[in-house]
């Protein structure tokens, strides 16, 4: 179905939590490569060998390569990592650590590495700016580099990527400075698009509770970088360098826990033969759906004002007297109160047909914290720490989740996945920009938090819209 064709779609829209489209092709492969059966056969599963496969709260599992499944190599290389379910546990928690600790862990250093290198506000907003745009444009790679290498040794090679783009950061250079953001997004962003698919395709009957293995992980990474920033600083005694450079550490550890799985694997990709589409159809075309846009632009919106407060909340609280430390603390409880969010929405997302009172009660809960810094910044700063992250993991959640719940089928899904994530992201990059050029030309804080209000209000409209209880 194309456009936005109204689609009653009841596996997708209505049942228990948030659901994920997965393909069980007729390779006589059990969800990765268990036992053989008959596809078309089971209940749930159509005759072109889709089902819906029961996700959870904590996040929804698109996969970047739903239509191909294991060659019998690839087969026999995760049957070989899942022999091992502890080495491969303890990889997807270091590697799940590593995709927000260089984000977070910069954001209450932003005043101080811009003070040292003569930045502006608009200069010093790029120290931010320019990871997330690579999270962006290397969303658009990610996908082929796991088919080609492998996703074991893409996201190895991400770790290390990772690593030196932290370290290069760290050197006297203007260039240097910007061109590890670079290194940086661009591995983040492989670990982004490759670690759903990969947990959805070693686990797939545990996706739910992997899931929030992976995204617990994630955001714990975050709230501990962002609370250790100011005083890994004053105990390295290295300035803003010796706080940064230490996460490279854990991306090293990370990388060195994910050797073995590649060893394991051999580097196939577990992904070499490409499945035929059904007789008589074809490929959605998720650029040409305005709905599909709906649902981009909403993730675009939610990323960008997510992303103003990484770059500036904690700059936004000390502006207005309040201390290095305590800016850093209050960011890193927003941080973590967004697991809320996160794990309540997409719940009671996936039990409703359409999600518009949801819509309204993120950007409702974001534009209420925005509007408290705009108020008293310094004097409410935990409430509206706490309200933005409720709001801020809600939305995020509820962005995933319509990816699935306004598609009919996993390749549609994959594809629209990759629509989303690379537009919106390119979307957030303007935001701390933006944000940083107009506090530079006003001297203040109220212009960008007054216009971010306004970006609540367009992605509460074309969130409305993405609602609907229709697909793509």
């Amino acid at each position: 179905m194309s456009g936005t064709d109204t689609h009653d779609a009841p596996d997708t829209g209505t049942r228990g939590a948030t659901e994920t489209l997965g393909t069980h092709e007729d390779a006589g492969i059990r969800g990765a490569y268990g036992d053989a059966e008959t596809p078309g056969t089971r209940a749930g599963t159509s005759a072109s060998g889709t089902r819906a496969v029961r996700g959870g709260a904590a996040g929804t599992l698109v996969d970047a390569e739903a239509d191909v499944r294991p060659s019998p190599a690839g087969a026999a290389a995760r049957r070989a990592l899942l022999a091992h379910p502890v080495l491969l546990l303890v990889g997807i928690v270091l590697a799940s650590l590593n995709m927000r600790v260089a984000l977070a862990a910069v954001a209450p250093l932003v005043g101080e590495i811009a003070e040292h290198f003569g930045l502006s506000s608009t200069a010093g907003s790029l120290v931010t700016s320019v990871p997330v745009l690579f999270l962006g444009l290397g969303a658009l790679v990610a996908p082929w580099l796991g088919r080609r290498f492998g996703a074991e040794r893409t996201i190895l090679a991400a770790l290390l990527l990772l690593a030196g783009g932290i370290l290069l950061r760290l050197l006297p250079s203007v260039g240097a400075l910007y061109g590890g953001g670079v290194l940086v997004g661009t591995a983040i962003a492989l670990l982004n698009v490759l670690m759903p698919g990969l947990i959805k395709r070693d686990f797939p009957d545990r996706a739910a509770a992997m899931t929030s293995v992976y995204t617990g992980a994630m955001i714990a990474g975050a709230t501990v970088a962002a609370a250790a920033a100011v005083p890994l600083e004053e105990a390295l005694g290295g300035g803003w360098q010796g706080s940064l450079g230490f996460w490279s550490l854990l991306a090293l550890v990370a990388a060195v826990a994910w050797l073995p799985q590649v060893l394991i694997a051999r580097g196939r990709t577990g992904h070499e033969v490409r499945t035929a589409p059904a007789a008589g159809t074809a490929p959605v075309r998720v650029w040409r759906s305005a709905l599909a846009w709906q649902v981009t632009l909403f993730m675009g919106l939610q990323s960008l004002w997510s992303y103003v407060l990484i770059a500036w909340m904690p700059t936004i609280f000390t502006d207005h007297g309040m201390s290095r430390s305590e800016a850093g603390v209050v960011f890193a409880f927003n941080n973590l109160i967004q697991v809320a969010g996160a794990f309540a929405v997409p719940l009671l997302a996936g039990r409703r047909r359409s999600q518009r009172p949801l819509v309204v009660l993120v950007t409702s809960l974001v534009a209420a914290g925005y509007a408290g810094l705009l108020i008293a910044p310094a004097e409410g700063a935990w409430l509206w720490s706490a309200v933005l992250g409720v709001g801020q993991g809600g939305a995020l959640g509820l962005a995933l989740t319509l990816i699935v719940l306004r598609t009919g089928d996993a390749p549609t899904a994959a594809r629209l996945s990759g629509m989303a994530q690379t537009v919106g992201y390119l979307m957030a990059a303007a935001g701390p920009l933006a944000a940083g050029a107009l506090h530079q030309a006003t001297g203040s804080w109220t212009l960008p938090i007054s216009l971010v209000l306004g970006v609540c209000a367009a992605a509460a409209g074309v969130g409305l819209l993405a609602a609907r209880d229709r697909t793509v």
